[in-house]
């Protein structure tokens, strides 16, 4: 299991950031190669990630690099530049299948060139368009590579014509439609970034929210955003217990030739098994037990 509760988005264009980026302790740091840049620093922050992600070191966080959209003359230029430094994942947004299906191709190209693993370098379908929301599970499934998908609401919104909220009614489908598909092919579903730093209440109602349908972690646009996001994803005190008196007495059924079995006056059976056994893994992996 990869431990992916945050993705910090860090401008492609800003050294300085760039250079701290692997010590803010989110469990991904996705180096920004589109909104952050402007069309005339393309180029050079293009080179600026490479140099970083060859130089640099991130610690423990995840290496992505969100490239620019395959429709502009940059996007395919990113892929074949970032890749051959072997980043942990590449994030292609307004993502359709055929879009997953060319840079994967040109990463299998990269691989076999570098001398890397096959396979070895992931994909993050960015679903932000309506036709990248109705056909999620067939843009997941267009590459092997894919190991999650980021909602972004923004321009979700946009591209429907609809105004983006706090409260997020309007984005419940979005969020339900990829979490739901991520679970059915066993990807992680991140979360769409809240913009407003200052709403402290509303972005923990907005994580909680997130997670209650199904996300499995959440995008920050700054580091203050990372402890919050950890705490709401991390397993509660509540849910470790449980989760241990599950397994445990889940050993004493064992040795009594059960399989199912009673505790606290409630059947458990295979799907509460799993969840407790899921549970104690993200524990673990978040240093909690």
């Amino acid at each position: 299991m990869k431990l992916r509760r945050s993705m910090l988005f860090m401008p492609g264009n800003n050294p300085g950031m760039l250079q701290n980026a692997g010590i803010l302790g989110a469990d991904s740091v996705i180096l920004d190669l589109e909104d952050a840049v402007a069309l005339t620093e393309k180029d050079s922050a293009r080179i600026l990630v490479r140099n970083a992600i060859k130089t640099l070191r991130f610690y423990n966080s995840e290496i992505v690099v969100r490239v620019n959209p395959l429709s502009t003359e940059f996007g395919y230029e990113d892929v074949k530049e970032i890749a051959q430094v072997k980043p942990d994942a590449i994030m292609v947004p307004k993502a359709t299948e055929e879009d997953i299906e060319g840079v994967d191709k040109i990463l299998c190209e990269i691989e076999e060139k570098m001398g890397f693993e096959k396979g070895s370098i992931k994909l993050f379908p960015l679903i932000e368009t309506a036709y990248g929301l109705e056909n999620v599970y067939t843009i997941i499934e267009a590459s092997k590579r894919v190991t999650g998908v980021l909602l972004g609401a923004e321009d979700l919104t946009n591209d429907l014509g609809i105004k983006r909220t706090k409260k997020g009614k309007e984005i419940f489908y979005a969020r339900s439609k990829v979490a739901t598909s991520c679970r059915a092919l066993g990807v992680d579903a991140i979360d769409t970034p809240f913009t407003d730093l200052d709403d402290r209440e509303a972005f923990i109602k907005d994580i909680k929210k997130a997670k209650s349908i199904g996300m499995t972690g959440k995008a920050a646009i700054n580091p203050r955003q990372i402890d919050t996001i950890h705490d709401v994803f991390a397993p509660s005190e509540e849910e470790i217990e449980y989760a241990q008196r599950v397994l445990e007495k889940m050993e004493e059924a064992k040795r009594d030739g059960l399989g199912v079995f009673s505790l606290d006056g409630k059947m458990v059976d295979a799907p509460i098994i799993n969840r407790a056994k899921t549970t104690i893994e993200k524990a673990k992996l978040a240093g909690l037990i």
